[in-house]
């Protein structure tokens, strides 16, 4: 099956087996991982998608295994900034105004989740997700064929100031304590050294070795479909409605043709797994970060590593040969019509802190990233339901956790000890 089958799949046919052993709902980076590794222990897998491989966020991500971002967004500090970048349109945060009334319930647990003892909690919990992670994905691009993808260029983050920079440090201070290494540069030239081309405003730098980045996500989210169907697993397009739970499995409700049995599911819809668990009768606290960025063809910039403007909430990336320049957050749900211009606004500023990037003949996209108020996704059997495993609301984060989760969702098939010691912070029922 080539790309553009991925990309476009067929559909479950009418005249297949009604009752699978194992479902994977969801076709992004987050499912085909679980998939492959479910397969990979000896099990019979189907992965359903209502379109296409990698279809959402997993298709134009910035392509970052981020193993050392174990800071949550909800934050104090992203508290304090807020309002700042509310205020702008077009800036790193944004909140369509027609949307507010329906953010307050999400953006009340995000307070709630902002508290220093909270942030300790989440930050020591994602910083064991990454490091699992970090162990599972040499397997995974293994089991993919995909192990010439990766990239260990690392990261560099970019302050234009000593008062940047001084409000930053407390950050990586946490950073350090959780077994994040960095090394600080100071000067223009110092910088240069590791990423020549950015303007000279720019005077403090973190570097994380431990930071790497793939070639192309949605290049790596098809080679581990390719894996996937070869060794025999079944990919089909179906739209999942509604979960209905019964003595001999689990009855999923499709938009066409007669439901499908399932002896155990895994909801990895991204942005929309909460609406298949509110079927089951459970609600929770799912939004959706919106993330825009353009993609400039080969020769953009001789881009070395990624790099992260942290004050302005975006990355410059290599992608594919060419150059990606992407981020901030834009609350506005599922619906909402894309605008382009933060794109078109995150491009501008990437000129004029590389003054040599090449900005033309670039490809703009937008995608919904599936977000917690507490920054952490949801992990583990639903509790309406333990033959239901959720994998969903990973944020920026999906493409650097789908190995850590997909070893935590055989470790529940296969009825074996968790590969994390303490999975309460990610519990589903965290939120009900």
């Amino acid at each position: 099956m080539n790309a553009r089958d991925l990309d476009f799949l067929p559909p479950l046919q009418a005249e297949a087996a009604r009752s699978v052993q194992t479902l994977v709902l969801g076709a992004g980076i987050v499912g085909l991982a679980c998939a492959l590794r479910l397969q990979s222990a000896g099990l019979q897998v189907t992965v359903l998608d209502r379109s296409g491989v990698a279809a959402g966020a997993s298709r134009g991500n910035a392509g970052a295994l981020a193993y050392s971002d174990v800071l949550p967004l909800a934050s104090p500090g992203i508290l304090r900034q807020a309002p700042r970048w509310l205020l702008d349109p077009l800036g790193p945060l944004s909140l369509r105004p027609s949307y507010a009334p329906a953010m307050l319930p999400w953006l009340w647990k995000f307070w709630r989740a902002s508290t220093h003892k909270q942030v300790a909690l989440s930050a020591r919990s994602q910083a064991a997700l990454l490091a699992l992670s970090a162990a599972e994905w040499p397997a995974l691009l293994a089991l993919a064929g995909a192990e010439k993808q990766l990239r260990k260029g690392g990261n560099l983050h970019l302050y234009e100031s000593e008062a940047q920079w001084r409000a930053a440090a407390p950050g990586w201070a946490q950073r350090m304590a959780l077994g994040v290494g960095y090394e600080l540069l100071q000067g223009a030239d110092a910088i240069a050294d590791l990423q020549p081309g950015v303007d000279k405003q720019f005077q403090y730098g973190c570097f994380v070795p431990h930071w790497h980045t793939v070639d192309d996500p949605l290049r790596l989210s098809h080679a581990l479909a390719q894996a996937f169907i070869a060794r025999g697993g079944v990919l089909a397009r179906a739209h999942a409605l509604r979960l209905h739970p019964d003595a001999r499995g689990l009855l999923v409700e499709l938009e066409q043709g007669p439901p499908l049995l399932a002896q155990r599911l895994l909801v990895c819809a991204g942005a929309w797994s909460h609406q298949l668990a509110e079927t089951l009768g459970e609600r929770y606290p799912l939004e959706t970060e919106r993330g825009y960025n353009t993609t400039l063809p080969p020769g953009a910039f001789n881009l070395r590593r990624q790099l992260t403007f942290p004050n302005h909430g975006f990355v410059v990336t290599p992608i594919a040969g060419g150059v990606r320049v992407g981020g901030a957050v834009e609350f506005a749900g599922l619906q909402a019509p894309p605008n382009f211009a933060r794109a078109d606004a995150l491009l501008a500023k990437a000129k004029r802190f590389l003054p040599e990037l090449r900005t033309e003949g670039g490809t703009q996209w937008m995608g919904c990233r599936p977000s917690m108020p507490d920054s952490l996704p949801v992990i583990g059997p639903a509790p309406a339901d333990a033959r239901v495993f959720y994998a969903f609301g990973h944020g920026h984060l999906g493409l650097t956790q789908a190995a850590a989760t997909a070893k935590l969702a055989a470790d529940w098939a296969l009825e074996r000890k968790p590969g994390l010691a303490d999975l309460a912070a990610f519990r589903p029922g965290r939120f009900l």
